[in-house]
């Protein structure tokens, strides 16, 4: 299945996550090339106004400072889409109830494998704004 179909039920899987509020963390690694951006972490905001999510933008460079946004689920969801394959090729969902990750291949297919999970508590990010 092409990857970005995979990644649409991929995506599900946070959403059911967020709703069970079981959503511990999402974690974009596996660069493919050497690009300057490391990382990009997801963390949950629970408030009254609704779900949010922190996206920390971690760079390899010492020079360049990590970015921050807070974002809605769908937003978060278009900007994390952007950077599959270019330059990411894993997504790491953590749960309280089984970790999940999605990974690109070579020929541009997407697959998605459960594992036991690493979080047993959900952390709140910490916001500055």
């Amino acid at each position: 299945m092409p990857y970005q179909d995979e990644f649409v039920l991929f995506w599900d899987q946070v959403r059911e996550s967020i709703h069970d509020r079981r959503f511990a963390k999402l974690t974009m690694a596996k660069t493919i090339g050497k690009p300057d951006l490391k990382n990009i972490f997801v963390r949950p905001i629970y408030s009254e106004d609704g779900f949010k999510v922190l996206v920390k933008l971690r760079y390899a460079s010492k020079e360049t400072e990590d970015e921050e946004k807070e974002l809605t689920l769908e937003d978060a969801f278009e900007f994390l889409k952007s950077h599959l394959k270019t330059p990411f090729s894993t997504v790491l969902l953590f749960t309280t109830t089984k970790d999940v990750t999605f990974k690109i291949n070579k020929k541009g297919a997407g697959t998605i494998t459960e594992n036991v999970p690493t979080f047993r508590d959900v952390t709140q990010a910490k916001t500055d704004f």
